[in-house]
């Protein structure tokens, strides 16, 4: 696939069947909240909650978590995962020399002299440029090919299911709020409908139906549960936010052409690397709109010299070592 476009869509049956089966767990999570909504709404607010000043708080609460929550949702599954640009493709002849030889040097020469002007810092282990073979690319720093979407993708983070879509850097942003949002409605579901979950169990509750007792006692079971997982992934997600690391390169180190591999090649102290997800305007954080800085091709990395300027790419304020500089 050439660099630049989108992700490439099925056009055989059962391709189509394929891609169609990738959105159930969308679709599943779409049930849970619309049953929750049900659930919570009408069963717990409407015939359950007594007075009106009670209900009134739960459910505009809830809606703006809701909205929000549903939002950052939507925004993380349709923000298209931005691919690799055409200057990173290898010339159709430099490809076909790479296919006629089997000398390694020769391959590793190839790659080496087209990515010097691509400034390109991150190599495989063995210290060579790092190529996509289904792209034809040379991969930029931070970017790695998906086996589901089919080709390579700018700071890949991993492939979700859960969003049928790669979280990488065009949507990183909206993944992490999406994260924390969601956790926020489970948790504001779980501490409104606590007190009705335990009169239920102590069958305080004689004025609810079966019917009404079942829904506030399983949205309050899945509520918990989902409460707890999102809890932990957002965690982590944000530790890595802290360390300015992928999930990727959390798991495999990426390797650099001076130091070799290294976990905190891009670790500019904790607020840059807030920063570089969440922009650095303070206002717009928390809310649904890319502000990521940078393009998704070039990051600043923690060390920083003046006669490798070519190869450690652009500065950034580095909290360690005193030096200041834009990342644009």
């Amino acid at each position: 696939m050439p660099p630049g476009t989108s992700i490439r869509t099925p056009n055989t049956f059962c391709g189509q069947i394929i891609h169609s089966v990738k959105w159930v767990p969308v679709l599943f999570l779409i049930c849970i909240v619309a049953w929750s909504y049900y659930a919570y709404v009408f069963q717990l607010c409407i015939l359950t909650v007594k007075t009106f000043f009670e209900k009134l708080i739960y459910l505009i609460i809830y809606h703006f978590l809701l909205v929000i929550f549903l939002w950052t949702y939507w925004l993380t599954i349709f923000t298209p995962p931005a691919t690799v640009p055409r200057k990173f493709l290898l010339p159709p002849e430099e490809f076909e020399k790479m296919g006629r030889t089997t000398d390694e040097t020769v391959q590793r020469n190839i790659l080496e002299n087209f990515a010097r002007t691509l400034h390109v810092v991150n190599r495989t282990l063995n210290g060579a440029v790092r190529f996509c073979e289904k792209c034809q690319v040379v991969k930029p720093d931070r970017a790695h090919h998906c086996s589901v979407c089919g080709v390579c993708i700018l700071k890949m983070d991993h492939h979700c299911p859960w969003v049928n879509n790669c979280v990488s850097f065009t949507n990183y942003k909206f993944f992490l709020l999406f994260l924390g949002y969601a956790f926020l409605y489970c948790f504001f579901i779980d501490i409104t409908s606590l007190q009705y979950f335990i009169l239920f169990w102590k069958d305080l509750q004689g004025n609810l139906e079966n019917s009404s007792k079942f829904h506030i006692l399983f949205l309050f079971v899945v509520a918990a549960m989902f409460c707890t997982s999102l809890a932990s992934l957002f965690i982590y997600h944000l530790i890595l936010v802290g360390k300015n690391r992928t999930t990727l390169e959390a798991f495999r180190h990426p390797v650099f052409i001076i130091r070799g591999p290294d976990k905190n090649g891009f670790n500019l102290g904790t607020m840059n690397n807030f920063q570089e997800v969440f922009g650095d305007r303070t206002l717009l954080w928390f809310i649904p709109v890319f502000t990521s800085l940078g393009d998704g091709i070039n990051y600043p990395l923690k060390i920083y010299s003046e006669d490798t300027d070519h190869l450690l790419g652009p500065r950034w304020e580095d909290e360690e070592a005193g030096s200041s500089s834009l990342l644009h």
